[in-house]
């Protein structure tokens, strides 16, 4: 095989808790992950050695910041390949909490393993993708998982989230270590861990249940974020919420009419994308 095509896809956050701070300055954290079928593509073709980058944006380097370069770097370490050409294009954003960047780098990894014909063992390249990123090996199977740890302890969950999803994107960035650090003052107070596994096996999901942290501190420092989540919510969807530490919020309706006319609330000021959850495993 001498290119390979792959779609990166994005996910967002159903539910999300900060549950403390770890020794290692990193937090603890119990989420579940929905993998959409909104997308960057990847072709990747072979060369003898090396890595080149290109791509339809111009913020993303040919070295290690990229972390679709760097993920080459680090399968290449761990297997004996050639080199790679790698096009990226992107649509989904960076900053806005979709995981659009560990996405890619999880999708260089499977599709190294394709284009050079070797087989993926899960463990191995679970293993590569922690260092990358914490939500990398997520994107390996992608799907629904339930996340815990630094978001690396991964329980796979049979189905989805049902709904079709409306993603209303600002123009605005949220930088995630401020998030974390500004979560500080609220990790003191007792916290009760949410069982997301057992509430989505309810015939009923009760989404009420399911808040996201961050929105504590992103919405007073972000109100514009507050007024998205209020008119999406005029427009009964099944939930709303920030996902990650944001910019995006999204809705979860039940039908693509009832999607598309909230959009139109939106698509005059902000970007937006209506997307439906998927199932992936890793092939």
């Amino acid at each position: 095989m001498k290119s390979y095509t792959i779609k990166s896809y994005a996910k967002v956050n159903v539910g999300l808790q900060i549950l403390n701070k770890r020794p290692d300055g990193y937090h603890n954290i119990k989420t579940v992950f929905q993998e959409l079928d909104f997308y960057d593509t990847i072709e990747l073709k072979k060369k003898d050695n090396g890595c080149e980058f290109h791509s339809n944006v111009n913020w993303l380097r040919n070295d290690s910041t990229n972390l679709c370069v760097l993920a080459f770097e680090k399968f290449s370490e761990e297997y004996d390949v050639g080199g790679i050409s790698i096009n990226l294009v992107k649509q989904i954003p960076s900053g806005g909490g979709l995981g659009g960047g560990s996405s890619n780098a999880a999708a260089i990894l499977k599709g190294l393993c394709h284009l050079y014909s070797i087989e993926p063992i899960y463990e191995k390249l679970s293993k590569i993708a922690l260092r990358l990123g914490a939500d990398v090996p997520f994107f390996l199977k992608g799907g629904m998982q339930i996340a815990s740890g630094i978001g690396e302890q991964l329980v796979e969950m049979s189905g989805r989230i049902n709904g079709v999803y409306l993603l209303v994107i600002p123009k605005f960035k949220i930088d995630t270590k401020w998030a974390y650090k500004s979560m500080k003052k609220f990790l003191d107070r007792p916290k009760v861990e949410v069982n997301f596994a057992n509430l989505l096996k309810r015939d009923k999901t009760p989404f009420r249940l399911f808040e996201n942290d961050f929105e504590s501190i992103v919405i007073p420092a972000y109100p514009e974020i507050a007024t998205i989540k209020e008119k999406l919510w005029s427009r009964r969807p099944k939930f709303v919420s920030l996902s990650g530490s944001g910019s995006t919020v999204f809705g979860i309706f039940d039908d693509e009419a009832e999607a598309k006319s909230a959009e139109s609330l939106f698509s005059h000021r902000y970007s937006t994308f209506i997307a439906n959850p998927v199932t992936h495993m890793l092939k």
